[in-house]
């Protein structure tokens, strides 16, 4: 009888790319439908936008490449990327933003660096913060939630907003913004952040309507739909655990530190842990499994450091959310956390490999006296 051994790593769930980045994707629909339930149909209508962009982008680049570009877009790794950028970017973004910033996640960040697996950054995130810093009043118009709004947005006012700038009504995203209550307002880190500056206090910040019950209106919900999605990959083996609980445990901690120290100028943890992209920064974008650490230990390390950076972006830095930010960080600081936390070879033992050593320089040291 003749045995057949698999070439390492043994892996007990047998999944290709394509499946594992389906799956990411399907996890991530519960917090899609409820951005829109919350926010309109923005969020869809940008990822049919970044679909078709990377698409197009990577097959182009591949071809150019001589490479096949069939099995390269079947693998949906774009398709994700795409998926990350729709959901983090405001509804009432114009296209061409979507457009920019996909391209710019596959042909830079992606393909310049040699393709799925040797990019050294997230393209979705690398690709936002890039929009953040190049379109700031693009990207900071967020829309007010439905259940606050006096002009519930249809369908066709998104597709309009998105594609010419103007309602179906006629009237300019501008006007929108400054002229017209209950179309856009601030998020609730961006609310928290302006009435501290202001001389407020968190409690006396709370008051905004955006508000309810301590949480952000929309924001609690959304983030308990990433949180479920997350659990689902974790449940099937997608991701493992260390790094969205390093991340979670990271911000969870240093945001307790300065709560206790004062309430009333620094938000609570369970603040931090439901507002902005928290949730779909710990399970969908932290654990991108080519930009972040290999080792068990060092996921931690990384998922804890991008908690703490991102209460520090939050509290002190120009931007109200940081997953983005924090994520680019922790990717430059990944060779180093592999290095010090590479796991010890198997039969490799430390200290009697000391032992040797020091018994081995104390010979020598006599051996020369003599």
């Amino acid at each position: 009888m003749s045995f057949k051994i698999a070439s390492s790593p043994h892996q007990r769930v047998k999944r290709t790319t394509g499946q594992v980045m389906r799956l990411v994707i399907y996890a991530g629909i519960p917090g899609l439908a409820l951005q829109t339930w919350f926010f309109g149909w923005g969020a869809v209508i940008h990822f049919a936008i970044a679909s078709a962009t990377v698409i197009v982008t990577e097959a182009a680049i591949l071809e150019m490449r001589k490479k096949n570009f069939e099995v390269a877009i079947k693998d949906c790794s774009a398709l994700l990327t795409a998926f990350l950028i729709a959901i983090s970017i405001p509804p009432f973004a114009p296209w061409w933003i979507t457009v920019i910033g996909s391209f710019f996640a596959i042909a830079v960040v992606k393909q310049l660096y040699g393709g799925l697996g040797f990019n050294l950054f997230n393209p979705a995130m690398a690709a936002y913060v890039m929009l953040l810093v190049s379109f700031p009043v693009q990207m900071s118009t967020w829309a007010i939630p439905q259940s606050l709004s006096q002009f519930p947005q249809t369908f066709a006012d998104s597709v309009s907003i998105i594609f010419t700038g103007f309602s179906a009504d006629g009237y300019s995203i501008e006007q929108l913004r400054t002229h017209i209550d209950g179309y856009t307002m601030a998020t609730p880190l961006d609310a928290i952040k302006t009435g501290v500056s202001q001389g407020l206090t968190v409690t006396e910040a709370m008051q905004s309507s955006v508000f309810a019950h301590g949480l952000g209106v929309g924001w609690l919900w959304i983030n308990l739909a990433y949180l479920l999605g997350g659990i689902y990959l974790l449940k099937t083996k997608v991701i493992n655990w260390h790094i969205p609980f390093g991340l979670m445990g990271g911000i969870a901690s240093v945001s307790l530190f300065f709560y206790l120290m004062d309430d009333g100028l620094y938000a609570s943890p369970l603040f931090h842990l439901l507002s902005g992209g928290l949730m779909m920064g710990a399970f969908f974008i932290a654990t991108d499994p080519v930009s972040a650490s290999t080792t068990n230990k060092g996921r931690i390390i990384f998922g804890f450091g991008i908690g703490a950076w991102v209460y520090i972006i939050r509290t002190w830095g120009g931007y109200p959310d940081a997953i983005a930010f924090a994520v680019l960080i922790m990717n430059m600081a990944v060779p180093l956390i592999d290095y010090y936390t590479r796991p010890r070879t198997y039969g490799h033992n430390t200290e009697h490999k000391k032992t040797i050593i020091a018994k081995r320089r104390k010979g020598a040291k006599t051996d020369g006296r003599s």
